[in-house]
């Protein structure tokens, strides 16, 4: 039988005009496998494994992989140094802006940029923002039971107190500085470059007289100081200002000491400081589609039943996120007087605390 060629004219026509236009179409008019899908995304912790930052890494980490699109592997890298500057010149100025690496920022990082610290390369005010688990934080300082300091008269009257932290510019390591001006003690020693649990070894063992700690991580790791009475606990510094701690809401707060509106001024700059907590921050130039998928991811991440309970359960606290627009809005907002950041400067450095 013969075949009429003609019958088939059309149909090839029509495919060829298809293939044509579909090659003239955008790439969004057919499925895509998500960006993140297949790669590996590298979150720098700007803390040392251990302590209690690093378990809020470790907390928010599998539930960032769970609502990014395309599920990538999320791997943790430590760069621990200089009260997180270390970690901080490095996303700044050598990682690629690709949305392929986080950085998990200490709580000191905001501070130590708009201090003027040496070492900082980077600038805050161009660090892209995808939100902060925690913004409640509650800082408290103790003396081992053996030194016999339980009254505040007594811990003053005492020379020479060995405060031991992490680095200086460290978060704990300025709480401490802090307390020890508000509360007047008497020619105190500051002695850093510790590991977060070695700071604890060091006091049991002696070796310290005193340190500055999250209430949190007190709780977490040494409960017994607290139930059983191990340590005596002097004061405390709430982040937000009346956000008491359910275990330590007895303890006076740090501003009751404060002798003049600059030093109110400076109580209220460190806790906005503290505010922002530890945020996840991208670097400048990173893709604005790639930004807005991990900020969502956070988001998503945040309100999560299911990560406020693993957080919880790792960090003996409760979370309290402040979202990728609140961060950026508080870092935005932080008052930046001149001469109460000065004053800020010599109390978070390694100098002598200035005179009151």
């Amino acid at each position: 039988m013969k075949t009429n060629e003609n019958t088939f004219k059309p149909t090839a026509l029509f495919l060829a005009t298809l293939f044509v236009y579909a090659g003239l179409l955008p790439d969004y008019a057919f499925p895509q496998a998500p960006f993140y899908q297949g790669k590996t995304v590298t979150v720098i912790s700007g803390t040392a494994p251990g302590g209690t930052g690093d378990l809020r890494v470790k907390a928010v980490v599998p539930f960032l992989r769970k609502h990014v699109p395309g599920n990538p592997t999320i791997v943790i890298e430590y760069m621990d140094g200089g009260g997180g500057r270390k970690a901080a010149n490095h996303m700044y100025g050598a990682v690629r802006p690709d949305g392929l690496t986080l950085l998990a920022s200490s709580g000191g990082v905001i501070a130590l940029s708009l201090l003027g610290e040496s070492g900082i390369m980077y600038d805050i005010d161009k660090f892209i923002y995808l939100g902060s688990p925690e913004s409640v934080s509650h800082q408290i300082i103790y003396t081992r039971k053996e030194l016999g300091l339980s009254q505040l008269e007594k811990l003053r009257a005492k020379p020479g107190l060995r405060i031991g932290a992490q680095s200086v510019g460290h978060v704990s390591y300025v709480a401490g500085r802090f307390f020890a001006y508000f509360l007047g003690f008497k020619e105190p020693k500051f002695i850093a470059g510790y590991a977060a649990p070695e700071v604890d070894l060091a006091l049991v063992r002696g070796e310290l007289d005193a340190r500055a700690n999250l209430a949190t991580s007190v709780l977490r790791r040494n409960p017994d100081w607290v139930e059983k009475g191990l340590m005596d606990f002097h004061a405390i510094l709430e982040i937000p200002k009346g956000v008491k701690h359910p275990r330590f809401a007895h303890l006076p707060e740090i501003g009751g000491f404060a002798q003049s509106e600059r030093e109110t001024k400076l109580l209220s700059m460190w806790r906005t400081f503290r505010l922002v907590g530890s945020p996840y921050i991208l670097p400048p130039g990173t893709p604005k589609d790639r930004v807005e998928i991990l900020r969502e991811a956070m988001r998503r991440t945040f309100k999560d039943p299911e990560f406020h309970r693993e957080y919880k359960k790792l960090v003996a606290d409760e979370a309290d996120p402040l979202m990728p627009e609140e961060v950026a809005k508080a870092i935005r907002d932080i008052p930046r007087d001149a001469e109460v950041i000065d004053l800020l400067k010599k109390i978070s450095g390694a100098g002598p605390l200035p005179p009151r």
